[in-house]
């Protein structure tokens, strides 16, 4: 036990690449983890771990011994946490990265729902659309919006929803603008493209209707890494949108937006569910189907 205790300190140690790191994510003094670090490197008689006063990095033998401590302190954490299951009480603390669209467009009421349906967890919610380092950042999982990640390829992706993307546009702004009844005209029409944000001004979409596709070369005014804005700058009839139902939906409702080329659609967009691990606590485990199964 106290071996497996050592290769858990060690693997915080090695993750933040910082002996005070490891020693506030577990919450025991900074003291403690570099003399139990010592005492697992004696044990071993390799050392693990390159110090300085700016840096901790792994030795060669450190990279060995972490790649291989990591799988077995996981492994431990999920048989000790699967116990948990048996009773149906899950627990603990999950730390959850997401863009800020999706958290407040589709999930705030989810998490409301499934904070009830499992009392004892607890959240950390990180709003934020940067690319979080699952294998170094305190984070159970990230959600992610658009395409998968390329990088690293020890990340596992797990897709739990398509977004269908629909265009729409204030009444006022209709009422001022060009005549629009084909994606070709979309040309003549200012767009707030709410996407990642790239270096064309100009690219090409392709809307489809039925087995039908047209690929139309869009300028893009206005730019920007939020749905949300987007949607605020088409409620204010500066242009349009591209929106999914259900965050265009109360807009749609209250006459603020129309569905514009309402036979036409954009592909729908893939939410993933992102770890750095295939072993996964059951809060984790719950939360991903659950957030699944209701966005579908």
């Amino acid at each position: 036990m106290e071996l497996l205790s050592y290769m858990r300190l060690f693997v915080e140690v090695a993750r933040t690449k910082s002996f005070r790191g490891a020693a506030e994510a577990l919450d025991m003094p900074n003291s403690t983890v570099s003399r139990h670090i010592s005492e697992l490197e004696k044990a071993i008689g390799l050392q693990l771990l390159h110090r300085s006063t700016r840096k901790v990095e792994l030795t060669a033998a450190g990279e060995v011994y972490f790649k291989r401590c990591q799988s077995i302190v996981e492994e431990a954490r999920i048989a000790h946490e699967s116990l948990l299951d048996v009773v149906e009480r899950p627990s603990g603390t999950l730390r959850i990265s997401m863009p800020v669209d999706l958290a407040t467009g589709h999930l705030a009421p989810l998490l409301s729902d499934f904070a009830k349906a499992y009392p004892l967890i607890s959240f950390e919610f990180d709003v934020t659309p940067r690319r979080v380092d699952l294998q170094s950042d305190p984070f159970d999982l990230a959600i992610r919006i658009g395409p998968l990640p390329t990088t690293p390829s020890t990340l596992v992706a797990r897709q739990i929803a398509l977004l269908p993307r629909y265009l729409y546009a204030s009444p006022d702004y209709l009422k001022a603008a060009a005549q629009l009844t084909h994606p070709d005209d979309l040309t003549k029409h200012v767009l707030c493209i709410g996407q990642a944000l790239t270096n064309q001004e100009e690219a090409w979409r392709t809307f489809y209707r039925g087995e039908e596709e047209v690929n139309v070369m869009i300028a893009s005014r206005f730019r920007m890494n939020s749905v949300g804005l987007s949607r605020a700058l088409a409620v204010s009839g500066v242009g349009i949108a591209v929106l999914d139902t259900d965050l265009a939906h109360e807009d749609v409702a209250s006459g603020r937006l129309r569905r514009i080329l309402p036979e036409w659609s954009l592909a729908p967009v893939p939410v993933h569910a992102i770890t750095d691990t295939r072993l996964l606590p059951a809060r984790t485990r719950l939360f991903i189907d659950f957030i699944k199964a209701r966005l579908n």
